[in-house]
């Protein structure tokens, strides 16, 4: 019998459970059966269900392994792929990389950082920079078009308030444009962008975007978008851009994301969202149906996790938007994970809690729970049922009291539909 979700377990199956949660075709089955009164236990997803060797690791709570992470990398090749002198020609080497920071023809800066010159900003400058403004914060990897996170890790860098300004004064500036490597091909450029404002001030509640070069305490991997990339903690993941070399300060009022010439909003903040994977899963009749999840506490916060369990026909049409059965659901609470007692058993060796952002520095023990825009575990325990076809819904509502997938219902902000599982109990 698998005892519910605790402190000591978390993501260890992230990647395989969002790598099933978004592969629509290839929808997983987990069956799982036990004596009558025996609860069998349901989480995201079978852990055989992601990339190869995914669900063999399994580092820490909390942290997904830097190679465990679902990968949605562009590139024609991949730039992870690169090798030898291909990566030092790209400048996706420690000793080789280096940031260009300017200002384009409708804007201008003081003292610009460019390659030309020999002024644009190394490695070792910027971590440098981080020994008095470094920050540490975690964060969820969420893609705007996918349904569920892609993994979450402790992420260390430096402010791009920090970086910005390094170059001096700046004149005419609405808004930062920025990229990274991708092949020298402008039509494979990845791009994104913030406002100056969003860019050059948080509020305290929330931790800045940064120049990330850590990832659960040590250099980002290629595959992760090291030597150096972009981390907006409040955003989706394609203003997390990878292998990170140019910024530009621009009196362009519009963003110039990839995304948004997708037609997605660009500007769109995480969703508070609940999580379960996909497939059938079979329970006995008259068993206690025990089962866990995921959620993110997304930009207005999480209040709680609830599920509501609807018995069905076999075969049965999928529940429509605008029928009643949501008007007289009867919700009822899950059980969100408390905070670990300990997070030296979490967190990476040479991170102290009290040093990540979000955490009392004198107690070591965090400010609100969940944290901002990272993930928390939540799982349920419902009485037995009889034999039959039953739809399981579980959602997240957030400290306005909307809950998923309101308040913003629309996916150009970012998936966050109702999941549903299909359960089947047997006599």
């Amino acid at each position: 019998m698998k005892e519910p979700i605790d402190r000591r377990q978390f993501l260890g199956v992230v990647a395989a459970a969002t790598a099933t949660a978004t592969t629509a075709t290839a929808t997983a089955s987990a069956v799982s059966q036990g004596a009558a009164g025996e609860p069998q236990s349901h989480g995201l997803a079978p852990t055989t269900g992601g990339p190869a060797g995914a669900s063999a690791r399994q580092p820490s709570p909390y942290l997904t392994d830097a190679g465990a992470f679902v990968d949605v990398s562009r590139g024609r090749p991949k730039p992870y792929r690169l090798r030898g002198e291909a990566l030092v020609k790209a400048r996706l080497t420690a000793d080789t990389w280096r940031l260009e920071v300017v200002g384009d023809e409708s804007s201008r800066v003081g003292h610009p950082c460019r390659l030309e010159d020999g002024t644009a900003l190394d490695l070792a400058s910027l971590q440098k920079l981080g020994e008095t403004h470094g920050v540490r914060f975690l964060k969820a990897m969420q893609c705007n078009n996918i349904p569920a996170p892609l993994g979450q890790g402790l992420w260390e860098g430096v402010p791009l308030r920090e970086v910005i300004r390094r170059v001096g004064r700046v004149w005419n500036v609405r808004r930062v444009y920025y990229w990274g490597f991708h092949n020298n091909d402008p039509a494979q450029i990845f791009q994104s962008s913030l406002s100056y404002a969003r860019a050059m001030e948080n509020p305290p509640w929330e931790p800045p975007a940064i120049l990330a070069y850590r990832l659960n305490g040590k250099p980002i991997p290629l595959e992760r978008g090291g030597p150096v990339r972009m981390v907006v903690p409040w955003a989706h993941g394609f203003k997390s851009i990878k292998w990170l070399q140019r910024i530009v300060l621009t009196n362009d009022y519009r963003a110039n994301d990839t995304y948004a010439l997708q037609n997605n909003d660009p500007d769109s903040y995480l969703k508070t969202a609940a999580y379960i994977g996909w497939g059938e899963i079979r329970f006995k009749a008259g068993a206690p149906i025990v089962a866990e999840g995921m959620a993110m506490s997304g930009w207005s916060g999480l209040k709680r996790v609830e599920y509501w369990l609807r018995r069905v026909s076999p075969g049965a049409e999928g529940l429509k938007d605008d029928d009643p059965a949501w008007t007289s659901a009867v919700w009822h609470p899950c059980t969100i994970m408390e905070p670990p007692d300990d997070w030296s058993a979490v967190l990476p060796a040479n991170v102290p809690a009290r040093e990540v952002w979000g955490f009392d520095p004198e107690t070591g023990r965090p400010r609100s729970w969940p944290l901002p825009f990272s993930m928390v575990s939540w799982s349920l325990r419902a009485p037995g049922l009889e034999a039959g076809s039953y739809e399981l819904r579980v959602r997240a509502v957030d400290l306005n009291g909307f809950a998923q997938p309101e308040p913003r219902p629309y996916p150009k902000a970012g998936m966050n539909q109702v999941p549903m599982r299909t359960l089947v109990v047997s006599a």
